[in-house]
């Protein structure tokens, strides 16, 4: 990864639920790392007392590191640490290469590629799938768009933090793929809160509904994380905030409507996250939407 065949030096940006074990993994196998606290001091204490170290910038960090992580909310926060004033193409190191694990508009991420490689800098999109306990655990699955060059070179480091990694093609399509599997994801998301609604008002309750679909054609492993805070109450069970949903299902659509498709379903789904949000439940996680659903409807859970 870097001209000498030396291991690379490792930026981090974003460590939040999952960014907090992706690096932890990063340190874990060997790698030198440089992060930037996040808005809690918890995780980078943490990596520090595992060995790395705090950097207090992005530019900081495009200046001594050869490869540079992004684990942020969405393209504007992507956007402003790679091509703000103070951002990591700035004064970058020669050779640097951005992964922005992200789920990010690919859009967005086009841009920024063909801007990085104007102070030569390559950018790799590798968004992610499953959730914060996969992360901890090097589990992740992950979604690379990247030419060849860039995939071989980054593929060994994606690996500390994957369990599954699979080229979706060139740079942006890593991004379109995690746009498209979070609209599978949170639509069903949709769906389970609506059905539940419909089923309390029916005399169904959840516990009955969820003896039916555990262990059928319809149970998978999002559902059973789902339902687990909606039958057991565990609040932690599925760690993806509803803002976050609002967000992704948002970029989904616009995805949608710069390629002239109809999205009627996008836009539906888009919508039950929207009213989560606007209602002030941005905060509390993809399986509460259930909560807000029962709410409008006026059933008491």
């Amino acid at each position: 990864m870097t001209t000498d065949g030396a291991r690379p030096i490792v930026g981090f940006i974003g460590l939040g639920y999952m960014g907090h074990g992706m690096a932890k993994n990063i340190v874990e196998a060997g790698y030198e790392l440089h992060a930037i606290a996040n808005r809690r001091r918890e995780a980078i204490e943490d990596l520090i007392g595992r060995g790395a170290r705090e950097a207090t910038s992005p530019r900081r960090l495009g200046e001594i590191c050869d490869v540079v992580v992004l684990c942020l909310p969405g393209s504007d926060q992507v956007e402003a640490v790679i091509a703000g004033p103070d951002g990591l193409l700035a004064a970058p190191k020669t050779g640097l290469t951005i992964i922005d694990a992200s789920t990010s508009d690919p859009v967005s991420t086009r841009k920024l590629f063909d801007l990085a490689a104007e102070r030569g800098v390559t950018l790799v999109d590798a968004p992610l799938g499953r959730t914060p306990k996969e992360a901890w655990e090097g589990t992740l699955d992950s979604m690379v768009g990247a030419q060849d060059a860039a995939f071989d070179r980054v593929r060994s480091l994606i690996e500390t933090w994957s369990g599954k990694i699979v080229r979706t093609g060139g740079p942006g399509s890593g991004h379109t793929m995690k746009l498209l599997n979070n609209f599978l994801s949170l639509g069903y998301g949709a769906l389970y809160a609506e059905a539940l609604a419909v089923g309390a008002k029916a005399g169904v309750s959840a516990e009955t509904f969820h003896g039916v679909i555990t262990g059928g054609r319809m149970d998978c492993g999002f559902y059973q994380t789902f339902m687990k805070y909606v039958v057991e109450g565990d609040r932690d069970a599925h760690k993806f905030t509803l803002r976050n949903a609002h967000k992704d299902t948002r970029y989904l659509v616009s995805m949608a409507n710069a390629a002239g498709i109809a999205s009627h379903v996008g836009s539906a789904v888009k919508n039950s996250y929207a009213t989560a949000e606007a209602i002030g439940r941005g905060d509390d996680f993809v399986p509460m939407l259930t909560d807000v659903v029962a709410e409008l409807n006026g059933i008491k859970r």
